[in-house]
């Protein structure tokens, strides 16, 4: 919301400066996003006479200045304006000014040989218009030398954010009674006057949607004129980042920013028979003031007469009913319109307006009235003519509610100790009717005031949020205990150790291009689709981390990146039984491009591979808490995997902790990423809750005696994974085996074709007292038994 300063003090009688406006409106929840001063755009720019206008020696179309800036001293100006001329008084920009509309600065310069010290200018130059034939033309007694800042009277122009909760503030009025409330000036009465009719309004107007239009105010003037808006008009609208358009236009937008009051002008020449508010028909169409048709349905509510529809209700008027220069008989409309209503209608055809904004929050549904004698006002006064007698359709809704409310409630809810006449006060000064027993009746233009806790809002805002102390929570004596949810602490231990391992963190959009999600729904009960997307790159909500990271490596391989190594920690979505959405935590890593760099002790530059994938997931997964020694590595990673060189990790048949390996070609072509990638997807939400135990560990008891290795190598068949065989190892003897590596997978001379040899290291930790060597030998049979179960044989 923009309005200048001098528009701000129609409504409030105020001496405070700019800053002191700003920073209250701050200090009462109205948040200020900037204060421009156009003065500061204009520095640099004097107001000057000019003496003399000679022709320029070397080209026709200039002249050669001398011009008066008050000091004495006259300067020499080039100029090609068509109506610079001796005596004319006009704007000059000195050297080091900068212009506004081009921001350049200007400087001494030769223009075809000739010197000239600055320019003068033109409205457009200076965007006080759209002007360009000639320069600026004050008036004779204009004061020479005088900054044009001054002489203008530029006016500060506030932009204050408001929030969707404060309709009542989407116009100037709102504002000042905010800030008169807040002790910052005294609010001056609306000053309504009825206009009497001469004549009946030739068109019947009635509303024929009750629900969508409660109510419609509307009446005929005719004999009016309809050229440019008054200039104080055209500069409240300038200030509020409006265009004039025409004196029509611009009043009915005026009425709307200062008092938050949306209306509409309609050609009356353009109308047949009855106007009225009615539900559109299904596949409707309207061409709208911003030039787009739209198709409506019948949920929407439209202004029609008995040819079409002429107005998308409370959204956007029609081209071709709208107010032209040859207008001279209009209808204005002034109506309520149901909120719910507006901002369906606006979401479905993508389309928004001031109008809208406003509607869709709530108007106050007892200006109907004032609002149309407002707007009639104005239009008689600008643009001359005869109005009708008004006509008023439906019943808009009540708009006041009464709250039992207690002046306690401001300490036990805001806070702050306030006097009960203070708040009354308060209370009175917004707009509020309060009884002795504190029955307060909420005004009309206040839909967001609910219940008591909405009043110590209004109450504690306008006393002064920063008047209220700051009071620490109560905290339990001695250590802290963690506040992070099991789910939090997991996320940062593994985000911890994917970066301590090397790799880097890449934050991804949630949202993805139709195709690319599609390439990963596989299996997840379908995509959620954006019904209203962004933009059509971000329609589906992910079901995997990793079409983002693979975009993500795209995008840092084309910049020449050798090799990356990125991760990412979020949610995917997913559709769950019934249709019902399902967030899952999970982890996704890419490695693309060099592993290792060439060099003379490791010769060729090194790709990732499958294995490597599969050791960042289990060293992950290990931190996650997983018990990675009872997983099984098992195939179906997915159709985005290479089948030769992927796996899934996973805890029985049905568990899967995790997928890894060489994403398929396919896949790569489809993100247009060259070269091989690996990829992990961690499904940390799959990983069993540990048991509940103490909050401190354990104390650490290492072994007395030290521990013992032997080393056995297996005949297996070629297929059988060596994982299988090192977890059958393990689990011969749970009591005295710790540990079991693999230390060597040969295939070659004596070994018989379709097998391998594969050797493991195992680690037989002692009791209370050292191993023998029946022990021992008793021990390795039952590794040689277990192993035998797996047709694995031990080499003599």
């Amino acid at each position: 919301m923009k309005f200048s300063l001098s528009w701000l003090k129609d409504h409030l009688d105020t001496t405070a400066s700019a800053e002191e406006i700003a920073a209250k409106l701050n200090a009462i929840g109205l948040e200020v996003e900037s204060v421009e001063n156009p003065a500061d755009k204009l520095a640099g720019f004097k107001v000057a006479r000019v003496l003399t206008a000679e022709r320029h020696p070397n080209a026709d179309k200039l002249q050669v200045l001398s011009v008066d800036t008050g000091d004495g001293q006259p300067l020499q100006v080039v100029c090609g304006a068509p109506n610079a001329r001796a005596g004319l008084v006009g704007v000059l920009g000195l050297p080091g000014a900068v212009v506004p509309a081009g921001g350049f600065e200007l400087k001494k310069s030769a223009i075809r040989g000739v010197e000239s010290n600055g320019m003068m200018c033109s409205t457009r130059e200076l965007e006080l218009g759209d002007d360009h034939d000639g320069i600026i033309e004050l008036p004779a007694d204009a004061p020479v030398g005088t900054a044009f800042a001054d002489y203008h009277g530029a006016d500060p122009v506030f932009d204050v954010a408001i929030t969707p909760n404060r309709p009542d503030c989407m116009g100037v009025y709102g504002i000042a009674r905010d800030l008169a409330a807040a002790g910052l000036g005294t609010l001056k009465p609306i000053a309504v006057q009825a206009v009497p009719g001469s004549f009946p309004c030739p068109l019947p107007i009635r509303t024929d949607d009750p629900e969508g239009c409660p109510a419609f105010y509307g009446r005929a003037i005719r004999g009016v004129k309809n050229g440019a808006s008054p200039d104080w008009m055209q500069a409240r609208l300038k200030s509020a980042g409006q265009r004039p358009i025409s004196a029509l236009v611009d009043i009915t937008n005026y009425v709307m920013l200062a008092y938050g009051r949306p209306a509409h002008a309609y050609d009356l020449a353009k109308l047949t028979g009855a106007i009225f508010a009615r539900r559109a028909v299904d596949g409707e169409t309207v061409l709208a003031l911003n030039g787009k048709e739209y198709t409506l349905d019948s949920a929407m509510t439209v202004i029609a007469d008995e040819a079409g529809v002429h107005d998308i209700a409370g959204i956007m008027g029609g081209e071709h009913s709208g107010c032209s220069d040859e207008t001279t008989d209009v209808l204005l409309e002034v109506a309520y319109f149901d909120p719910v209503r507006i901002g369906d209608t606006g979401r479905k055809l993508n389309l928004t307006s001031d109008a809208r904004a406003r509607f869709e929050r709530g108007v106050d549904p007892a200006f109907l009235d004032a609002g149309l004698s407002i707007l009639t006002e104005l239009i008689v006064e600008i643009c001359g003519g005869e109005p009708s007698e008004p006509v008023f359709a439906g019943e808009p809704p009540a708009g006041t509610k009464v709250v039992a409310y207690s002046p306690a409630l401001a300490e036990t809810l805001g806070g702050v100790a306030i006097p009960d006449d203070q708040q009354r006060a308060t209370l009175r000064a917004l707009g509020f009717a309060s009884d002795a027993r504190w029955n307060v009746i909420v005004p009309s233009w206040r839909p967001d005031v609910d219940g008591a806790a909405d009043l110590v809002e209004e109450v504690v805002r306008i006393h002064g949020l920063d008047n209220i102390a700051s009071t620490p929570l109560p905290r339990i004596d001695g250590v802290a205990r963690p506040t992070a949810t099991p789910a939090q602490a997991l996320e940062r231990k593994v985000r911890r150790a994917a970066a301590a391992r090397g790799l880097n963190e890449a934050v991804t959009w949630s949202f993805l291009p139709e195709a690319e999600a599609e390439a990963f729904a596989d299996g997840n009960g379908g995509l959620w689709v954006l019904a209203n997307p962004i933009s059509e790159d971000m329609k589906a909500m992910r079901p995997s981390l990793l079409p983002g990271l693979l975009s993500a490596a795209k995008r840092n391989l084309d910049r020449g990146a050798t090799g990356l190594r990125l991760f990412e920690l979020g949610r995917r979505y997913l559709r769950g039984e019934g249709g019902h959405s399902d967030e899952r935590l999970t982890l996704g890593a890419v490695l693309a491009g060099e592993k290792t760099p060439r060099g003379w002790a490791t010769g060729k530059a090194q790709g990732f591979d499958a294995f490597d994938a599969k050791a960042e997931a289990l060293a992950l997964l290990a931190e996650a808490g997983a018990p990675v020694e009872n997983l099984q590595v098992m195939g179906e990673a997915g159709p985005q995997f290479h089948p030769g060189q992927s796996a899934t990790l996973r805890l029985g048949p049905k568990t899967v902790l995790a997928r890894f390996g060489m994403l398929h070609p396919a896949l790569l072509k489809q993100f247009d990423v060259a070269g091989p990638v690996a990829a992990v997807e961690l499904f940390l939400d799959a990983i069993p809750a540990k048991k509940a135990a103490g909050f401190a560990r354990a104390a650490y008891a290492p072994p007395a005696l030290q521990s013992v290795t032997r080393d056995f190598a297996f005949l297996v068949d070629a297929a059988l994974p060596a994982g299988d065989l090192v977890r059958t190892v393990k689990g011969a003897d749970k009591a005295n085996i710790v540990a079991v590596r693999l230390f060597d997978d040969f295939r070659g001379q004596g070994v018989p074709e379709g097998q391998k040899s594969l050797a493991v290291e195992v680690t037989l930790q002692p009791g209370e007292k050292s191993f023998t060597d029946a022990e021992i030998k008793a021990i390795a049979e039952r590794i040689t038994a277990a192993a035998a179960k797996l047709g694995a044989v031990l080499r003599g």
